[in-house]
């Protein structure tokens, strides 16, 4: 398996031949049983003190101490790699909350013991100098089930380890073992310990990297953390129109909506903040039901207004994970619009309002949480309803953001129109104008002002 990471080898002979024992631990390992890529390596030295570790180090590259106190080391090798190379660390539990315990680094520590202080057990595994596989806590066959499962009960230490948990699930398509879940739900008091930004990094990944979302969103239903975000746990027996909705309440529609959002971001080549965007919008669009459905006295179901009653919940939940604001503010007008489509006028001015009303996100964003939203009714087929809107946005220019202004400043100010209130006036009266289809090119627009009496 060392053949994929073939260039950590001489550094793995250094260590050794200096008296260290190195081993390849982490996701690293999990990803060469997994036959994927890998990303990062991290390397464990047992039995060498940090100073001589640093100068055997040293003859590959630059080594900087990003962690010295705890015993990791960051190796940036020539050609842009980075390697993270510590020592086993020996936690001891004085508080409440990922805060409260004291970590130092032990050389003397034995691999076994250093694999129990590890999450989970197919993160627990490690890769000998000469590719023997060391796996105290049974990882190959958890990762061969799809299972997550904690190594000791070491996991309580951390708290953020059960977000871990549900980010890992929507990552990796697995579901929680049942003492791991049992244990989670015991550590739910000190969620309140863990930082906003620790929280969001979970959430991050869940939104970047997750294949199967909903795998994710129920590992952390069966924690009993789901609890923390009253918008989610809302949707738990939130009823539906049958015949919109074959598949059930609005918890399990979310469900479909998020995965059939991951795989369009797959789809389109989305990452970064585009593939949050979508996510979120996604996570979030039906937030408004359970405070707008009512049944009918024919049996009918209906959530009348809830795209509008939805963008508040929203906004509290994206706060409460530490959702940037940039990310957010694309989020929420998207879950504002995703149900304009019924009843939507398909004309330019129509088109150009809702690239408006859209802004900061744009209409090829809300194409998608459309699509994605149509595609999670199992056992409807997917579905692209918004298509014909995005191919007159495309034609119109208004796509991939607000229609530019046609009319300048500057051809206001040749016609005599001093700058000030006054042309600020004229300026955001012709772009409404140019919205409404008034005049669609520069020309029009010049002759559009002649007939509002501006001349040069």
């Amino acid at each position: 398996m060392l053949s994929a990471i073939a260039y950590v080898q001489p550094i793995l002979t250094a260590i050794s031949r200096a008296g260290g024992q190195p081993h390849i631990v982490g996701g690293a390992v999990r990803d060469l049983l997994r036959g994927v890529p890998v990303k990062d390596v991290d390397i464990e030295v047992y039995g060498l003190p940090i100073e001589r570790l640093i100068s055997v180090l040293g003859e590959f590259g630059r080594v900087d101490a990003v962690g010295r106190s705890f015993g990791v080391l960051k190796l940036r090798l020539p050609g842009g790699r980075d390697i993270d190379v510590s020592l086993p660390r020996r936690e001891s539990k004085v508080g409440a909350g990922h805060r409260g315990f004291l970590a130092e680094p032990d050389p003397t520590m034995s691999p076994l013991e250093a694999a129990g202080r590890r999450d989970f057990t197919w993160n627990a595994m490690a890769l000998t100098p000469t590719g023997d596989l060391l796996d105290y806590y049974g990882g190959v066959a958890d990762l061969n089930a799809r299972l997550i499962r904690h190594t000791t009960a070491a996991f309580a230490e951390d708290p953020l380890r059960v977000l871990r948990a549900m980010q890992f699930a929507g990552r990796f398509g697995m579901r929680l073992a049942p003492d791991t879940a049992a244990l989670s739900r015991q550590l739910l008091p000190e969620a309140a310990t863990l930082a906003t930004e620790r929280i969001w990094a979970e959430w991050q990944k869940w939104a970047l990297q997750s294949t199967r979302p909903s795998d994710g969103l129920q590992a952390l239903d069966a924690t009993g953390w789901l609890a923390l975000y009253p918008e989610l746990t809302a949707l738990i027996g939130c009823v539906q129109d049958a015949f919109y909705h074959p598949e059930g309440d609005v918890w399990q529609h979310t469900l479909f909506v998020c995965d059939a959002a991951a795989d369009i971001a797959v789809r389109d080549g989305l990452d970064g903040e585009q593939r949050m965007v979508l996510l979120f919008a996604a996570l979030c669009h039906d937030f408004g039901k359970p405070a707008t459905t009512l049944v009918l006295p024919d049996g009918r179901v209906r959530s009348a207004g809830h795209a509008q009653v939805g963008i508040e919940p929203a906004r509290a939940f994206l706060r409460r994970i530490g959702c940037p604001r940039a990310i957010a503010d694309a989020v929420l007008p998207l879950i504002a619009e995703h149900m304009v489509l019924h009843g939507m006028d398909r004309t330019p001015r129509a088109v150009r309002r809702l690239a408006l009303r859209l802004s900061p996100a744009t209409l090829v964003q809300w194409g998608r949480l459309v699509e994605a939203d149509a595609s999670g009714r199992p056992p409807r087929p997917p579905a692209a309803p918004g298509a014909p809107i995005l191919a007159l946005a495309e034609q119109l220019g208004a796509a991939h953001g607000q229609p530019a202004p046609l009319l300048q400043g500057k051809h206001l100010i040749e016609r005599g129109i001093a700058p000030g209130p006054q042309l600020g006036a004229l300026l955001r009266r012709a772009y409404e104008a140019q919205i409404d289809g008034d005049f669609t090119t520069l020309e029009e627009g010049l002759a559009w002002l002649q007939r509002e009496g501006v001349r040069g």
